[in-house]
């Protein structure tokens, strides 16, 4: 795990108005070489000078500092262009600016600021919007600036909920209205005096961004004005130290880099590579599909880890050349279909490095050259390597984001009419939910469902010893223990619980990132709520993504109409899982498009497992059963009318028993229960709750029992209605 930070402390500046400072310099310093040795910080200094004494960088008392040199510096840190690191830290301390013309504006004081020229400094508009912007995941900004007051609407710095980084802190010496203060006799500031004191760690001690605002809330009495500070998302190791068992006190290696990968795939790398366990043998049996044949269907439930092992797995093993000779020198084009696969695919075509214009005329070309499979073998056959390795990862994106069935057909003939050739020089590879392959045969589709059936690799759950190797084997490489209890305890809880890859993964990077020693433990597993605790919060992320959606109400609804429906109340038991067929979601209030968008969406949140069920439809499952007993939002909504949830789940029962037998007249309807379904569809109308319209199946049912109904006794409906 890569920790860079930046600190900047500056005493000297041009313009009159602004006084030469002390402190900003030594403040900065003081911080640095803390988080060196106690928080494993790459540092930058700004101004870095050479300590004639010591041959040492150190932060420059006297040395200006230009406005680019910091912004550049910042740039650097939060938006690099090559890998950004896991976390990033931004220390400043100086001079600060408010100007006031029409709206209020903060600004970082630089050496070269001039207000009367126009010239403020570092815009702290802009540094929100580069937080904002920024992929590093963990985010720390301390601006410990002199007349606080005037440079720092905290607001306008914060960088929000919205930024990438999932964990940031922020902390600001004062409030809008207030001056910061350097302490009488002290060398440091006041913020950066109790920082020095929070940052560095006592013995067997983790000092995290919450642990850090907490100590400086229980002695805000003590500052003469109020830091400000916030905090989003998880705890952030800050600094850590032990003690030895010698009794004396020893910085230990806290080992920085985490060995899971949340919820994203494990990818052709060497860092990824080397922490995929539990996949040897399909690795294997991979590679000896590839080694007899030129095209390989990997197929599996969703969260059945179909990328991780194509990627880290099969490709790597390619790449390495030890497996397949040669092997090391063929091209590795990987791709995803998208909204237009033809495009995408055109894109694997085109060099790396070009200018833009360059690069439009080359996809240009590619595009034209792709219109069939002639074009495809062409760029196979100018290729200067032995083989072409084509992966179309996450096929399935040719059905769902590809709405253009004349799209989706010449996107399948390209693909599929390459393979025809004498030379073995083109092997396509394609990764998709198994569920999906119903679609491959709704259509001739250039004899696709065919060539995945004779080519196929199913990815099946990890058997237990696997799953040991997956929690156990990561760890040992970065010397990392896991206690013999968490592991029973994770293997009793993923039990026979499809599409949980993904979450294992994102509950033992959890355990990574709160732990406070080398080791991960089953109490902090308890705290987590497992992984269904870890579930849980994902669950109502997943939830309150939808927000954000065009009519995220319907939607949001639709989330909760499908969750009931894979729900099976209990009388008297718990609650448990239902499978439904997807088509029963659909009814007038939800229709097919809005159903099958959220299905996916939750689907590719790894909430639910879609599964195709032949001539039946796809049938749609919640990935954790747990999830219906734990997850507190999902929980009221049951506890909401529940005893009509059952009424109407009868009713639902009933048609579907109906449909499943040809709809003969024997399973419709009928006598008093079909009174009480009258009964229930008018309450339901009455209540407007959306989550309780019966489906169009169920409606379907009620109809025919009363027309039937009529056709036997029509003197008695007639009787009725005069009544």
């Amino acid at each position: 795990m890569s920790r860079d930070a930046l600190v900047v402390g500056i005493n000297t500046y041009s313009y009159e108005g602004l006084k030469p400072l002390k402190a900003p310099a030594q403040d900065a310093e003081a911080i640095a070489q803390l988080l060196e040795k106690y928080g494993d910080f790459k540092v930058t200094r700004i101004p870095a000078v050479k300590d004639k004494e010591n041959n040492k960088i150190r932060v420059g008392k006297q040395t200006k500092v230009a406005h680019t040199d910091i912004e550049n510096a910042i740039v650097q840190l939060f938006k690099p262009e090559g890998h950004p690191p896991d976390t990033a830290l931004l220390y400043f301390s100086g001079h600060g600016l408010r100007k006031k013309a029409g709206i209020e504006e903060g600004y970082l004081g630089t050496s070269d600021v001039n207000p009367q020229l126009g010239c403020w400094g570092l815009s702290m508009q802009w540094l929100r919007r580069l937080l904002q912007e920024s992929p590093v995941r963990q985010q720390i900004v301390i601006l410990d600036c002199c007349y606080g007051g005037e440079v720092l609407n905290f607001n306008e710095a914060d960088p929000g909920n919205r930024g990438k980084g999932r964990d940031c802190c922020f902390i600001a010496a004062s409030r809008a209205f207030e001056v910061a203060f350097e302490e009488i006799n002290n060398q440091h500031s006041v913020l950066t005096s109790a920082l020095l004191k929070g940052l560095e760690p006592k013995a067997e001690q983790c000092v995290t961004n919450y642990t850090l605002i907490e100590l400086l809330r229980q002695q805000k009495n003590s500052f003469p004005q109020r830091p400000t500070f916030n905090n989003f998302g998880e705890p952030i190791q800050l600094t850590w130290r032990m003690t030895a068992s010698t009794g004396e006190s020893k910085v230990i290696s806290l080992q920085t880099t985490c060995p899971y990968k949340g919820l994203a795939y494990f990818d052709c790398t060497d860092e990824d590579a080397k922490y995929l366990y539990g996949r040897t043998a399909l690795t294997d049996e991979l590679l000896e599909k590839l080694r007899k044949g030129n095209f390989l269907a990997v197929l599996g439930a969703s969260g059945s880890g179909k990328s991780s092992v194509v990627r880290a797995g099969l490709l790597y093993e390619l790449k390495l050349g030890r497996r397949l000779s040669g092997s090391d020198s063929w091209q590795i084009k990987i791709f995803r279909p998208g909204q237009n696969p033809l495009q995408n695919l055109a894109l694997t075509f085109v060099d790396e490095g070009l200018s833009n214009i360059e690069r439009a005329s080359q996809l240009d070309r590619a595009e034209k050259l792709l219109e069939g499979a002639d074009g495809l073998r062409k760029l196979i056959d100018i290729a200067k390597t032995q083989r072409v390795v084509l992966v179309a990862d996450q096929f399935e994106e040719a059905f769902t984001l590809c709405q253009d069935i004349k799209t989706r057909k010449k996107f399948f003939e390209c693909l599929l009419g390459a393979l025809q050739r004498n030379d073995n020089k083109f092997c396509l590879v394609l990764t998709m939910r198994a569920d999906f392959f119903g679609k491959c045969v709704e259509q001739e589709y250039s004899g696709l469902a065919q060539h995945i059936q004779d080519n196929l690799v199913t990815v099946k759950p990890m058997s237990e010893p696997e799953l040991r190797d997956v929690i156990i084997k990561p760890a040992k490489l970065v010397d990392l223990e896991v206690e013999p209890e968490l592991v029973e305890q994770i293997l009793k809880d993923v039990n026979n619980a499809p599409g949980y890859l993904p979450l294992l993964q994102y509950t033992l990077t959890q355990l990574w990132e709160q732990r406070s020693d080398n080791c991960l433990r089953v109490n902090t597993y308890a705290k987590l709520g497992g992984v269904m605790g870890t579930l849980q919060k994902r669950a109502t992320e997943v939830y309150e993504s939808f927000s954000e959606l065009k009519d995220s109400e319907l939607r949001q609804a639709a989330v909760r109409h499908i969750f009931l429906n894979l729900t099976q109340l209990g009388d008297a038991t718990e609650d448990t899982r239902r499978r439904v067929l997807q088509q029963d979601l659909i009814n007038q209030k939800y229709p097919a498009e809005v159903i099958n968008e959220v299905v996916q969406k939750l689907a590719d949140e790894r909430l639910i497992v879609t599964t195709k069920m032949g001539a039946k439809g796809t049938v749609v499952d919640v990935a954790y059963e747990a999830l219906i007993r734990h997850w507190g939002l999902l929980r009221s909504w049951l506890d909401d009318d529940r005893k009509m949830l059952l009424q109407k789940r009868e009713i639902e029962a009933v048609a579907e028993k109906w449909r499943d037998n040809q709809k003969a007249s024997r399973f419709r309807l009928q006598g008093g229960f079909l009174d009480d379904a009258i009964a229930f569809q008018k309450k339901a109308q009455k209540k407007a709750d959306v989550n309780f319209t019966l489906s169009d199946l169920a409606c379907e049912c009620i109809k025919q029992g009363i027309q039937k109904r009529r056709n036997r006794n029509p003197l008695k409906i007639i009787k009725a209605m005069k009544l």
